[in-house]
């Protein structure tokens, strides 16, 4: 049986179960979807949404990247952020990282990863510039890295807060909520690192006065 097959099988044997335990399952889920959240979180597939967090299909609308970033030139994730805040009106928004992920420890070296990579990995890159003060205080390979998960969260929440998206969310509706999480792989655990309420004020230059 080829590797793919196996995962054709497995979703048979999931639905069958599902429609054992609740008949009308699958039903009510085709006609229903007001998720409450968005996720931004690491393509890394050691972290899927649902399963950390004991959600059910349609409560978390989902998007996906290397190393979670948010970045304004990406119609992908600004598509994804629109529909989910102004369709959906999710009430809050979670960009999810994780220790151990490799574009964020790929970001700290200075290897060539050609040049699609490379220009993903530069987000980074500036973050680490940002804080490099504190970053190369810290001694610890690892602990340098974890902590830039950290910091690159934390800028990527900011990031969702320069958007006319957001911040005419936040004048209109005082949402979303916006949170920065990191998801730790040796245990489980996801530790919440960052956070802002709607109207959380941004440096002046990146607040739209004609929403």
């Amino acid at each position: 049986m080829k590797s793919y097959e196996k995962l054709l099988l497995e979703n048979k044997a999931w639905a069958a179960e599902k429609k054992e335990d609740d008949a009308d399952y699958f039903e009510r889920l085709a006609k229903l979807q007001t998720p409450e959240f968005l996720w931004i979180g690491c393509s890394d597939s050691r972290v899927p949404a649902n399963e950390i967090t004991g959600t059910q299909p349609g409560e978390i609308f989902v998007h996906r990247n290397v190393a979670n970033l948010v970045i304004h030139t990406d119609v992908n994730l600004l598509s994804v952020l629109d529909y989910a805040v102004t369709h959906l009106k999710v009430r809050h928004i979670i960009v999810c990282g994780h220790y151990g992920c490799g574009g964020i420890k790929a970001a700290m070296t200075n290897h060539d990863f050609k040049y699609v990579l490379n220009m993903w990995l530069r987000n980074i890159k500036d973050v680490y510039r940002l804080y490099s003060e504190e970053l190369e205080a810290i001694n610890d390979e690892e602990s340098r890295a974890d902590r830039l998960v950290e910091l690159n969260v934390k800028e990527q929440v900011i990031h969702l807060a320069k958007t006319s998206i957001v911040q005419r969310a936040w004048k209109n509706d005082n949402r979303p909520h916006l949170h920065g999480w990191v998801y730790g792989l040796k245990d489980g655990i996801i530790k919440p690192v960052f956070e802002m309420t709607a109207g959380t004020p941004l440096d002046p230059i990146y607040e739209y006065d004609d929403l």
